[in-house]
């Protein structure tokens, strides 16, 4: 299995929600943050969420008061994405920082598509 799987993308219409999640194994489970980032066609990566295994959370500008990033007990990474907007479209990707490990973890990417 790959060290993140990623779930929960698709096609919504604008104002709709998604939930994706990002489920760390082996090695990815000792994560201090996790991050996720995302890239539309033609636009540089940006960092979207994220969060630390403290619980302390950070957001973009351009997505306060509409995701929501959070973790359970089984350390799965989750972001709760409401309001969409069609400039919201872009591939997400989930990405682990690991204590002592200079190793860069991402999952494959899931596809969100927010349509007018």
């Amino acid at each position: 299995q790959a060290p993140l799987v990623e779930s929960g993308g698709g096609l919504v219409q604008a104002g709709g929600s998604l939930r994706l999640s990002c489920a760390a194994s082996g090695r990815t489970l000792s994560w201090s943050a996790m991050n996720w980032f995302r890239q539309a066609p033609g636009k540089q990566r940006q960092l979207v969420a994220a969060i630390n295994s403290e619980g302390n959370t950070y957001y973009a500008d351009s997505v306060k008061g509409r995701f929501t990033i959070s973790k359970d007990s089984a350390k799965t990474v989750y972001l709760q994405m409401n309001s969409l907007e069609p400039e919201d479209t872009a591939v997400y990707y989930c990405n682990a920082e690991i204590p002592n490990d200079r190793s860069r973890y991402w999952g494959q990417g899931t596809q969100v598509t927010v349509s007018s």
